[in-house]
């Protein structure tokens, strides 16, 4: 059975919607898959805002910016399959995440899967987090089962998005969890000089780091945590920012020493393994800087995939997330989020 699925994600990075247009087959149990089309929807100013303050909206503002974000994605799915003439399967979307606060068993993802079915009269699948948080797991990560089935030459992968996160095969399970702040912190860090984020690190690789910051951040509880743990805006925000604002340093020498920090957590969250081929993923793999400070660290052998794959590999993977729930066969993992049980999470829109 082959499926054509169109992917879309949206990181923390707030940096644009993520399409790509997938084809899947399964070969006896092996899965292979095509990127066939690809595009990032760069938000505009409006949207940006719109994202990066959801979270203080009142019930009813957020209920309709859900529902006005869900066209915004069907809309621009519209555009993207202006030129395509195969037949489309079904969308899956991961959408934006505005809360997630797995203690209290919340997460929520703006998008409404109902208004991007009824934009584009196709299949919609949405809301891929939620029952496995009911069930008592993280609902993170998600992507470690499109590791484990697309992505298996490679016997680590981490992602550098918004959070870095990784996964790999241990005692024939997947085990995977979020790493450290990314992009979160460059990005907030680099908007206070009038920069959407640093390229290739540049303004870091003049910085100088800050030891007694360093160790705070190094300190902070989520690292003496063992897995399965995730993390989020919120807990960025209340354990990060305030270590990050209050040392009152040169931009520079903020960011040098974020850099420090995110290569120490990666280091030694893959230091006890032996040399190991790791696919490095994600907006922070473009970062010149950064990989040098990585390659520096580590005796592992890096391998930076085609940039279509750098950029997009979390919205294939959400599709292919989509295949799954279709066939109504696990695409959440247990070993992965720490819930009850494995479980097929995904809403389904059908279109008629």
């Amino acid at each position: 059975m082959r499926y054509n699925v169109i992917g879309l994600m949206s990181g923390t990075s707030i940096d644009g919607l993520d399409i790509v247009f997938c084809s899947f087959k399964n070969n006896n149990g092996n899965w292979n898959f095509e990127i066939k089309k690809s595009h990032t929807v760069v938000y505009n100013k409006i949207w940006k805002n719109k994202l990066s303050y959801s979270h203080r909206l009142s019930a009813f503002e957020l209920i309709k910016l859900h529902k006005d974000y869900g066209n915004f994605i069907g809309e621009n799915v519209n555009i993207f399959l202006k030129d395509i003439t195969e037949k489309i399967d079904f969308i899956s979307s991961h959408g934006h995440t505005v809360f997630h606060q797995t203690d209290k068993k919340i997460t929520f993802q703006l998008g409404d899967g109902a208004n991007i079915c009824a934009k584009t009269k196709k299949t919609t699948i949405s809301d891929f987090r939620n029952l496995d948080v009911a069930l008592g797991g993280q609902g993170a990560p998600l992507v470690p089962i499109g590791d484990k089935y697309l992505f298996s030459d490679y016997d680590i992968c981490i992602n550098l998005g918004g959070f870095a996160n990784l996964s790999f095969e241990k005692n024939k399970k997947r085990i995977a969890f979020d790493i450290c702040p990314v992009n979160i912190a460059i990005n907030f860090l680099s908007k206070k000089i009038g920069k959407d984020f640093d390229k290739d690190g540049l303004i870091s690789k003049n910085g100088k780091i800050n030891n007694f910051m360093l160790k705070k951040l190094n300190d902070v509880s989520f690292y003496q945590k063992e897995h399965p743990k995730s993390l989020s805006r919120e807990y960025f925000e209340k354990s990060f920012l305030s270590i990050l604002e209050k040392e009152n340093l040169k931009i520079e020498d903020s960011l040098r020493t974020v850099y420090e920090h995110i290569v120490i957590q990666i280091n030694d969250s893959i230091k006890d393994k032996k040399s190991k081929k790791i696919l490095l993923t994600g907006g922070g793999a473009h970062n010149k800087f950064l990989l040098e400070l990585l390659k520096e660290k580590t005796n592992h052998n890096i391998f930076i995939p085609k940039k279509q794959i750098v950029d997009f590999k979390e919205a294939i993977i959400f599709a292919f997330l989509g295949v799954l729930r279709y066939e109504k066969t696990n695409n959440c993992l247990s070993s992965v989020t720490g819930a009850t049980k494995n479980n097929i999470g995904g809403s389904i829109f059908l279109a008629n």
